[in-house]
Parts: structure tokens; C-alpha cells; sequence
């Protein structure tokens, strides 16, 4: 709780046996330890009474159930990222380029439909 390990434990026992004596060692360590009980448990008290007048409990319920919804709501993104989104999209030109007419001209093929025939190589 404190972060006191075994060896400085050992050595508050030490110097207590020391100060107190064997005789009142052990009611000095039962009246350290009543009192230690007794802080714990009012201090337990008042952070409950404390937390049930601001209604800690329900704040804490109600962030773990929002936290839960995010999750779910990110795991189905992440399941379905192929779906539609919830509001559809409008296709419109960027401001600053002007719209493009259509014209009423055919294209010309890219590529001709009809493949030449191989020319014979001439001689020099």
C-alpha cells in the first residue's frame, strides 16, 4: 500500500522493541492496529457518502456504457468499411475549375479498330 518492504517493517519492529520494551510492545502494536482500522473505515464512510451525493456511481456506469457503444460502433466500421455512407454524397465541381460542356462531336478511337497490314521491309 505504502511501498514499505519487509526489511524496513523489520526494522520498525526493531527499534520499536527497543523504545517500548518486550512489556508494552504488543498492546502498543494492538492500539496501532485499532486505530489504523478505525481511519480505514471512516475514511471508506465518507468517500462512499461522498461518492452517493454526487452520484459517482451513476457517472461511472454511464462513461462505461458510452465507452462500450464507441467500441462497438469502431468494430462494426471496421467489420463492414464497405458500407454506404449514411448521407449520400453530391457530385460537384471544385471551385475555382470551371464545369466542363459536354460536346456533341464523337471521339476518335484511341486505338484503330483495323490492324494494318505488315508493310514488307524495303531494300537499299
Amino acid at each position: 500500500m505504502f511501498g514499505i518492504s519487509f526489511s524496513e517493517l523489520l526494522l520498525v519492529g526493531l527499534v520499536a522493541l527497543l523504545v517500548l520494551g518486550p512489556e508494552r510492545l504488543p498492546g502498543a502494536a494492538r492500539t496501532a492496529g485499532l486505530w489504523i482500522g478505525r481511519l480505514k473505515r471512516s475514511f471508506n464512510s465518507i468517500k462512499m457518502e461522498v461518492e452517493r451525493e454526487i452520484g459517482a456511481d451513476d457517472i461511472r456506469r454511464q462513461l462505461h456504457n458510452e465507452h462500450i457503444l464507441r467500441m462497438e460502433e469502431e468494430a462494426k466500421r471496421i467489420l463492414d468499411p464497405y458500407k454506404a455512407p449514411a448521407a449520400p454524397t453530391v457530385d460537384t465541381p471544385p471551385t475555382g475549375t470551371p464545369p466542363v460542356a459536354p460536346t456533341d462531336a464523337p471521339a476518335a478511337p484511341a486505338v484503330p479498330t483495323h490492324p494494318e497490314p505488315p508493310q514488307p521491309p524495303k531494300a537499299p
